[in-house]
């Protein structure tokens, strides 16, 4: 069985103020607007598009593009950085939103970012809650990443090295993707590594989610009922332990190395202490990066503490050992 290892996050005091001071603006910020939970997800959608509310305005490079390839449910879009040199590897992203927001093309620098660690960035537009509900989105992916790990290579003239990664419910799709692979297509190239930032991997709720309260840094108690409700609907807390659903409790043997990324002011935190250890404990590497202060959603925001973990994520990936 692997060892943890939990190397330090090199977090000094400037960059703990500095991360207070933005906590406080966030908290302050989402005190003068509507709670998410109040609103409709298009309107919300909409909103962050135009660069409205906490998160920084999304960026669209020329150099990033939007390919197509096929689903059970019809085209499902990605969206493709290149590196500048060879590359390395291919970057199989999913993205956060709670399963109701969020799209392929709203983190064209972060996927730049991992291009400039070498490997080809391909961040997968499933389709979100509520209008698709469970099983839609882990549908999507799956079927994306089955293509890109068939095809991939020879499309982006890229070595069939393969890492998977996503933040917030992105990190839960790509557990929940792993395990299939693992249990559906076996035959299928084996991804190297998994970087898991804030996932969240018990939907019926770990310890901290339930005793996080009315504190919106981000997320509330009110607004992941909101989200957990529109991605499950009709299934109560307590009978959402499917490892389908869940994959805090699925049979995790046979998983890739992960890094888990999370902050100590995050009601998800409980989701990544407890999935790198059952990741461990079913015999796989893990590593864990605990940033104080820092809030869902941190590594979106222009400021030293996510600088520090997105290099210690770029670090992960360049290290990896093709599978």
């Amino acid at each position: 069985m692997e060892t943890i290892s939990r190397s330090a996050t090199q977090v000094d005091a400037q960059d703990l103020a500095e991360a207070r001071a933005l906590n406080a603006q966030v908290e302050a910020l989402l005190a003068t607007v509507p709670s998410i939970h109040t609103l409709t997800a298009p309107v919300i959608r909409q909103a962050r598009r135009d660069g409205k509310g906490a998160f920084p305005p999304p960026v669209y490079l020329d150099e990033a593009k939007t390919i197509e390839v096929p689903g059970r449910a019809g085209p499902i879009k990605v969206r493709v950085v290149r590196p500048t040199t060879k590359a390395a590897g291919i970057y199989l992203h999913i993205h956060g939103g709670g399963w109701v927001l969020g799209a392929h093309d709203m983190q064209d620098v972060l996927l730049k970012e991992v291009a400039g660690a070498g490997f080809v960035a391909a961040s997968i537009d499933y389709r979100l809650a509520p209008e698709h509900p469970y099983p839609a989105g882990p549908d999507d992916c799956e079927d994306a990443v089955v293509h890109l790990l068939e095809h991939g290579p020879k499309m982006f003239d890229a070595p069939a090295h393969f890492v998977i990664g996503g933040e917030s419910a992105g990190g839960h799709l790509a557990v929940v993707t792993l395990v299939r692979l693992r249990d559906k297509h076996p035959n299928l190239p084996k991804i190297a590594g998994a970087n898991l930032v804030y996932g969240c991997f018990d939907l019926s709720q770990t310890p901290s989610q339930r005793s996080w309260g009315d504190r919106n840094l981000i997320l509330s108690s009110l607004i992941m009922d909101w989200f957990g409700d529109a991605f499950l609907p009709n299934i109560p807390k307590d009978e959402r332990r499917d490892p389908d659903i869940s994959p805090l409790y699925a049979n995790l043997r046979d998983m890739p190395p992960a890094l888990f990324t999370v902050g100590t002011m995050d009601p998800l935190i409980d989701d990544s202490l407890f999935m790198e250890a059952r990741w461990r404990q079913a015999g796989n590497h893990a590593e864990l990066a605990v940033y104080p202060e820092g809030i869902h959603g941190f590594i979106a925001f222009p400021y030293s503490l996510a600088r520090k973990a997105n290099e210690r994520q770029f670090d992960f990936l360049r290290n990896l050992k093709p599978s």
